[in-house]
């Protein structure tokens, strides 16, 4: 984020701190609960959301060298990405095109080729097969022989994937571009990713950090006193936004020249990246959250994952006990403290006492990403 912007921000904040208020929306929310149980409604997500557009990956440190690779299954089909020796990351279906075996079972470095486990058939990294026999399959066309490709596209440090176009497509980022190139991201280092599978519709996963009334209620004894109690910064950048809760320390700015003036020392900012992907500046690394339907099918479930990245490699054991520390106190707090009380709202949206949830005017952020959601699988 840009030095200007963020005096431009931490100016709202102090105005907000002054007259005891927050971003607000016109009007309040109302936000059908079927959208969290139904399975006709998720079937029209996994068209008009999951099918028809490109998913954040996670961050160029994923696949920082030529050879690196990895496997992803969290959206359902198993896809294999693989950044080549020219520079681009090219991403196939994970399938090899002779019986259908999966060609990679896990990520890693350095890879020159990939071969399937169950008969052979080998794949340069730009998916054309180097093994395969004339002889033995005269009539297969040479496009039936290579590996089906998926859109990717690489932009301002972020990888974003398409599986069902078979080439890269462009990003819409609404006004981002500038704000987060600023950040740099590309030169973050992948350090950890855990998957967690939790019973609750995969919009929950979201919707937890759009707002920041429960910090004092469900948050008390952990991070609630870190933060202005109930004081959001909210903007919209097309179907993505932002949110910004800023920390008690930002009252140390006061007075300073503004040149001087530090946002990200001083919040913790969230961006909506749409549909499912939370992107999260925490003080000095980066944590990306992605959230699905599980592949059961079953609405009142899904599958996420939270990656964390950091600025410089954690080459020593200080510094990954330092970063294990930071990934602890994470899933403490989100498995300790915020899944399980979502888990029981999921369970009581099914007991017909209303009708819809109410997203008040202080809940901008929560209005504007369920209302983009509706839109999308209107248009």
């Amino acid at each position: 984020m840009q030095h200007e912007q963020q005096v431009a921000i931490i100016n709202r904040i102090f105005a907000h701190i002054e007259k005891r208020t927050t971003d607000m929306s016109l009007a309040i929310g109302l936000n059908p609960v079927e959208e969290y149980f139904s399975p006709a409604w998720q079937a029209s997500e996994q068209r008009y959301l999951f099918h028809d557009r490109a998913q954040l990956l996670g961050l160029r440190g994923l696949l920082r060298d030529a050879g690196d690779h990895l496997v992803d299954d969290l959206g359902g089909a198993s896809l294999l990405l693989v950044r080549t020796p020219g520079g681009p990351i090219h991403g196939f279906h994970n399938v090899c095109r002779h019986r259908g075996a999966a060609l990679v079972q896990h990520g890693g470095q350095c890879a020159r080729s990939f071969t399937c486990p169950y008969h052979g058939w080998s794949y340069d990294l730009d998916g054309v097969p180097i093994t395969l026999k004339d002889l033995h399959y005269p009539q297969l066309p040479p496009v039936e022989r290579q590996l089906t490709a998926v859109g990717v596209s690489e932009t301002h440090g972020l990888i974003w994937v398409h599986p069902h176009a078979g080439a890269a497509i462009p990003i819409e980022l609404h006004g981002l571009e500038q704000e987060l190139e600023a950040y740099r991201l590309q030169d973050f280092f992948h350090y950890k990713t855990r998957r967690l599978q939790r019973r609750m519709n995969w919009k929950m996963v979201i919707d937890t950090f759009l707002e920041s009334a429960h910090f004092p209620f469900l948050h008390r004894e952990s991070i609630a006193s870190l933060f202005i109690p109930s004081l959001g910064i909210f903007d919209a950048f097309g179907d993505h936004c932002r949110m910004i809760y800023p920390r008690k320390t930002i009252n140390t700015l006061r007075g300073t020249d503004e040149c001087g003036w530090d946002l990200l020392r001083h919040s913790i900012i969230i961006y909506v990246l749409f549909p499912n992907t939370l992107l999260i500046w925490q003080l000095d690394h980066v944590e990306v959250w992605r959230t699905y339907p599980d592949p059961s099918g079953d609405p009142a479930q899904c599958v996420a994952e939270v990656s964390m990245y950091i600025p410089q490699p954690a080459d020593s054991d200080k510094a990954r006990a330092h970063w294990d520390a930071n990934m602890r106190i994470l899933i403490r707090t989100v498995e300790e403290e915020d899944f399980p009380i979502v888990e029981a709202v999921q369970r009581g949206l099914r007991s017909g006492a209303q009708s819809h949830l109410t997203f008040g005017c202080h809940e901008p952020g929560l209005i504007h990403f369920h209302a983009r959601l509706q839109q999308a699988m209107v248009d």
